[in-house]
């Protein structure tokens, strides 16, 4: 009997289960995937043995009971250590031997340190592989297979095999073909053309197209097209498209399936990689539409990277710089993909250096990279240094903003007057209050309303991330309709109104007010609080219509507090001599020369940059445990309000009831986890630790996930900690 006709997996043997990787290795190799042929070669080799220990008498006893029988660790060896005895060194040069030793050795990870396991059951491996031609390994060897873990050559055929192992035994396509982008923008700017013939691409999007091959940096002002100048430089090629905050990756999906792929084959064409994607499809893909579409599936292949384009967070894909073990696979996607990074200056140091130390492995693996961006700081284009970017700035000298600079807190006062005056005048009244802090927005929010006579507080709106999931769509979709440039009329748009809130909206969407109060943040922050306000320049600057408030008490001096000390500081100095109007090209030059690295290297913020950095950097390969790897704001976590609870109570305790459950579908139970996640707001945990909130009670979502409900208020101002000796009861 020959080794490739025993069994694999019940219903298929090692033979047929080998030719399913072949074929996905097949697909990466005509899409263009696999540029290096040895490479090709190399991996086809680690796809051939990888699971050849498999047919060990053990394995096969397992594989054909029809009871659930357990590895038995005293009688069996993991079928990926003996899968490499039977690897011909004679057949390969010593490097490229131990490369795909190393690739099929680590394609499990059921050991923490194989070499030891090895020495430690060689009378065991010897007597499992005797009935079949194998080969010695010397323990030196093994010490050299250890040593390919950063071999970048070693990495991509490890990350082959893990996409096509992965690809064959879930069953779904490897990859999905990029042949319709650039199609589908060109008719894009067709339908733009009918409604203004004179449409084209702009200077931004033409350099997107002509340098496609080029890792590039492009600055361009907000309203320049930004999205579909990323698009256009990922033309058809498997693309990436990252951002920071997942409202705007949301719209943005929402654009491209509306208004560019027009939900045709929408399935194979776009995927949404954000740790609530499942729950986003659940309710904002039309299944009566698409009626091929299986919600879960859909998911699932974005979450294995088949999909040609992929609007994502950082945490998705950048957690490979921790080198987990099956990291590979993530980057040796990233290497044959193109990445666009949108508003790389809206991340905090450490989340900076850990895109950064990705981006440079990505590079030097073959990614190509493009940074697309507001405005991009000088000390932020010297820590890309290692990178080198065809870099073009895009702006003009339109004026969009009369600005007032004024040392003093933010002032209720002035935004009273402000709103009375417009009011009385007949004058355009959209007015957009930025706080810092969700406490400051509160705050604020509070005071303006005490103003307010009862029928005035209806055109008084607040919005933070503290609200419940409805509650905060809400407000969104209700400040985007409030903050429209025009009317159904295409003229522009006139109302009446307030909305305070926090940096939430600096980028994430798409609004146009008439006037803004801000507090001073940074410059970069501030800037992009000014593109909230004549968003399109459509609108009269003869008169101040942004409000820029210095005295801020959230100043970091050290490792705690909100706001770095020195680059305030930098902030504060670039601005106070600000009054009247400014051009786009003037804010770069603001940007240019006061956030150089020079000025900024001894602050707090670069140290922890550096200090992130340099860990990273020094991580061994498979010390971290991939399910402990977060890049995401670690410090949060999702909580239910005991008001909110309260409230809702049947409701939670029955869908809690149904979850746990044994027999419950899969759909099912995503809406049972929607229904619940619903009621949650993402609270930071200095907040609920035992001195600041109690638990009034937990939620079992499975056997390994549970919610607090925390005993906390919650109203109109959206999630506070409750006051020493206050309980809540109930919605106040």
């Amino acid at each position: 009997m020959q080794i490739k006709d025993y069994l694999a997996k019940p219903d298929k043997t090692i033979g047929q289960h080998t030719e399913e990787l072949i074929i996905s290795l097949e697909i990466m190799n005509k899409l263009g995937y696999i540029k290096d042929e040895k490479i090709y070669e190399l991996s086809k080799k680690a796809c051939e043995y990888h699971d050849l220990g498999k047919a060990n008498k053990e394995f096969q006893k397992r594989v054909v009971s029809n009871k659930k029988l357990k590895f038995n660790t005293s009688k069996e060896i993991f079928h990926n250590i003996l899968s490499i005895y039977f690897i011909e060194k004679e057949n390969f040069s010593e490097e490229d031997y131990l490369r795909i030793c190393h690739a099929v050795l680590y394609h499990h990870n059921y050991c923490e340190k194989p070499s030891e396991y090895i020495c430690d059951n060689k009378e065991l491996i010897e007597e499992l592989l005797s009935e079949f031609n194998h080969f010695k390994i010397k323990k030196v060897a093994l010490k050299k297979i250890n040593s390919m873990t950063l071999d970048n050559k070693a990495i991509k055929i490890k990350g082959y095999l893990h996409k096509c192992d992965y690809s064959a035994s879930a069953g779904y396509n490897v990859e999905y073909k990029n042949d319709f982008l650039e199609e589908e923008l060109d008719n894009l700017m067709n339908d733009w053309k009918k409604k203004n013939p004179k449409s084209n691409w702009n200077d931004l999007q033409r350099f997107c197209i002509d340098n496609r091959n080029e890792n590039i940096i492009a600055i361009a002002e907000t309203g320049m097209g930004k999205t579909e100048a990323g698009l256009q430089w990922i033309g058809n090629n498997k693309g990436f498209f990252i951002l920071p905050i997942r409202t705007s990756i949301n719209a943005i999906y929402d654009r491209i399936k509306n208004d560019i792929i027009k939900n045709n084959k929408l399935d194979e064409r776009i995927a949404l990689l954000h740790s609530n994607s499942l729950e986003y499809y659940n309710k904002n893909v039309n299944v009566e539409d698409q009626e091929e579409i299986d919600i879960v599936e859909y998911n699932n292949r974005g979450k294995q990277l088949s999909m040609p384009l992929s609007i994502s967070t950082l945490d998705q894909l950048f957690d490979f710089v921790f080198k987990y073990q099956g990291f590979e696979l993530k980057l040796t996607t990233l290497s044959y993909s193109k990445i666009v990074i949108d508003e790389i200056q809206m991340y905090g140091a450490d989340l900076l250096a850990y895109l950064i130390c990705g981006l440079e492995k990505i590079y030097e693996l073959g990614g190509k990279i493009a940074i697309v961006t507001a405005t991009l700081p000088p000390f932020i284009k010297y820590l890309l240094r290692n990178i080198p970017f065809k870099y073009a700035e895009f702006t003009d000298n339109n004026v969009r903003h009369n600005i007032k600079v004024i040392d003093d807190s933010i002032s209720t006062n002035d935004i009273m007057e402000k709103y009375k005056d417009n009011f009385r005048n007949k004058k355009a009244n959209k007015i957009l209050v930025i706080c810092n802090t969700i406490k400051k927005a509160q705050e604020v929010y509070s005071d303006i309303k005490d103003k307010l006579s009862r029928e005035e507080q209806n055109n008084l709106h607040l919005l933070h991330s503290r609200y419940i999931k409805p509650e905060r769509a809400k407000k969104e979709k209700e400040i985007i309709e409030f903050g429209k440039t025009y009317n159904k009329d295409d003229e522009i748009d006139i109302n009446n109104g307030i909305w305070v809130s926090t940096s939430l909206v600096e980028a994430s969407l798409d609004i146009d007010f008439d006037y803004l109060f801000t507090e001073l943040q940074d410059i970069n922050s501030l800037f992009q609080r000014f593109g909230r306000c004549n968003r399109k320049g459509v609108k009269d600057t003869e008169d101040t219509n942004c409000f820029v408030y210095t005295k801020v008490n959230s100043i970091r001096r050290g490792n705690s507090g909100f706001i770095d000390k020195t680059i305030f500081d930098l902030s504060k100095n670039a601005i106070e001599w600000l009054d009247g109007k400014i051009t786009e090209q003037e804010k770069l030059n603001i940007i240019n020369k006061y956030f150089t690295y020079e000025n900024i290297k001894n602050s707090d913020y670069m140290n922890e940059f550096k200090e992130k950095y340099d860990s990273i950097k020094e991580i061994p390969p498979y010390e971290f445990d991939k399910d402990k790897v977060d890049l995401r704001n670690i410090m949060a976590e999702d909580i239910i309000p005991k008001p909110v609870y309260l409230a809702h109570e049947d409701e939670i305790d029955e869908a809690e009831r149904m979850l746990n459950e044994d027999k419950i579908n899969k759909l099912k139970k995503l809406e049972l986890i929607e229904l619940i996640n619903q009621y949650t707001v993402s609270v930071p945990y200095y907040k609920n630790n035992k001195k600041n909130a109690e638990v009034y009670k937990k939620v079992k979502v499975n056997k390994y996930n549970e919610i607090k409900i925390i005993d906390c208020l919650y109203d109109d101002l959206g999630y506070r900690e409750a006051p020493n000796g206050v309980k809540s009861t109930n919605f106040l």
